[in-house]
């Protein structure tokens, strides 16, 4: 199924032959992808965590208020 190499072939014709394969492309594409969704839910997350955790700290200081 992959490249077929045989005990002939020169450096320059094996790259040749690996630069012209394109199989694995789309895997790569999305393995891409599915790393900017994490990298944005990520990014949401620290943003609702902060704003939860001020949030909490303000309710704490009306608590100990009264």
């Amino acid at each position: 199924m992959g490249l077929r190499l045989d005990r002939g072939q020169s450096m320059k014709r094996i790259f040749i032959m690996l630069l012209r394969d394109s199989r694995g492309g789309n895997a790569i594409e999305y393995g891409l992808i599915a790393a900017l969704v994490v990298l944005g839910a990520f990014a949401g997350l620290k943003n609702f965590a902060n704003t939860s955790i001020g949030m909490w700290n303000n309710v704490s200081t009306v608590v100990s208020k009264s």
